[in-house]
Parts: structure tokens; C-alpha cells; sequence
């Protein structure tokens, strides 16, 4: 079973949790994508959806999913989304995509978050994986600076802006043990929207893909 294999099967998976009539919130990237492309197989049961990015948006719209504004929604009972790592304690890394402000948004507005992964994205102590966080363009290099008395490495994501016109700075060579704490103390300085720690919002429910099929983490 290759990787894609293993995302696509964690992704058909939680397809269970989608109820008849609901509004359900979409993650964004490669794992989401295979949500997105089961959902279209169920999209009469279903009343639309809320987007954390372009990208998804258009993705949804091109099965004749419909895609509404979360301001016209109000809040929801199911986000669908992947990650970049996750502990056993559901804390995760998103953003790898640069949507994280969006999904952090979304998330936070849905009752139950079903977060969708291939069984190696599951590490015992986040932080391999560069942590991102989007930054307001002028703040740039004093957020760096604080970054670094955080003790991580702050590089830039050449190139890349995010939906909401915003720079992301990828954080290398942080062993996050305590995720709840750094993901405020990261959100507490000045020009940081939001950073990738899901941990004071974790997911409700973990599903992984692996070699063996698919377990369930709650």
C-alpha cells in the first residue's frame, strides 16, 4: 500500500461521520483531497460546505459540491481535515499548505474535527516537521526575533502568500513539549495571526491510514 493508498483509505473512512442535511467544514491538501473527491459520491446527502482555502474551494465546486461562506453558516458539526504530524494526545502540525489560519478558523467554528493521515504523520513529540506561522508582512523580522528567543529557526516560505495575503514563517528544529503553551506564547506576539499548533483546539478524532488498514484514535 503506497502513502497515497494509505491517505486515501483514512480519508474514505471518515466519510461514516458525515450526517444527512449537515454543512461540513473542508481542510485543504493532499489527504483532503481524497475526502473531497469520496464526498462527491455523497454530495446529495449533504447541505454544502465551508472551504479553508481556495484551492479546496475550487476542488469542491469543480464535483457541483456547494461551497457556502462560514459568516452565512453559523457554526458546524463536522471538519474534515489532514495534518502535517499528530501525537496520540490528538495535538497536531498543520499548515504545511499555508492554510492554516483558515482551517484554524474552521475548526474552531465545527463541533467535532475528524482529522484524516497516513500512520506516519503519528510521532511521539511534535516539531520535525517545520512548524508554520503566518506572519503580517511588516512584522516579518521582529517576529523572527522572537521566534528565535523561542529557541526555534525561523526561515521564510520563499515565494509563497497566503490566501488572506499574508507570509508564512516555517519554524525548524523545535522539540514541542508543550504544545498548548507554545501555540499561545507564539500567538501572543505582535503580528502572528496564527500558528499551526492545533493543540488548545486539537482534533476530536484521528483516523490513520496504514499498511494494516485503517485504526481509529479518540
Amino acid at each position: 500500500m503506497t502513502q497515497d493508498e494509505m491517505k486515501k483509505a483514512a480519508a474514505l473512512a471518515a466519510l461514516d461521520y458525515v450526517e444527512s442535511g449537515a454543512i461540513i467544514g473542508i481542510g485543504t491538501g493532499s489527504t483532503a483531497n481524497h475526502f473531497i473527491d469520496g464526498l462527491a459520491g455523497i454530495k446529495g446527502k449533504i447541505e454544502g460546505t465551508v472551504a479553508s482555502s481556495v484551492a479546496s474551494e475550487e476542488r469542491l465546486k469543480s464535483h457541483g459540491i456547494r461551497v457556502l461562506s462560514l459568516n452565512d453558516t453559523g457554526g458546524l458539526g463536522l471538519y474534515v481535515d489532514g495534518a502535517d504530524e499528530s501525537t496520540k494526545h490528538l495535538h497536531l502540525i498543520k499548515g504545511g499548505g499555508g492554510a492554516l489560519t483558515r482551517e484554524k478558523i474552521v475548526a474552531a467554528a465545527s463541533e467535532k474535527f475528524v482529522c484524516i493521515a497516513d500512520e506516519s504523520k503519528l510521532v511521539d513529540v511534535l516539531g520535525k516537521f517545520p512548524l508554520p506561522v503566518e506572519v503580517i508582512p511588516m512584522a516579518r523580522s521582529y517576529v523572527a526575533r522572537e521566534i528565535v528567543k523561542l529557541g526555534g529557526e525561523p526561515v521564510l516560505r520563499d515565494g509563497f502568500t497566503t490566501d488572506n495575503g499574508n507570509v508564512i514563517l516555517d519554524v525548524h528544529h523545535m522539540q514541542i513539549m508543550n504544545p498548548v503553551e507554545l501555540e499561545e506564547s507564539l500567538n501572543n506576539i505582535v503580528g502572528v495571526v496564527t500558528n499551526g499548533l492545533f493543540a488548545m483546539r486539537p482534533a476530536d478524532v484521528l483516523i490513520l491510514g496504514g499498511k494494516d488498514g485503517v485504526r481509529t484514535l479518540d
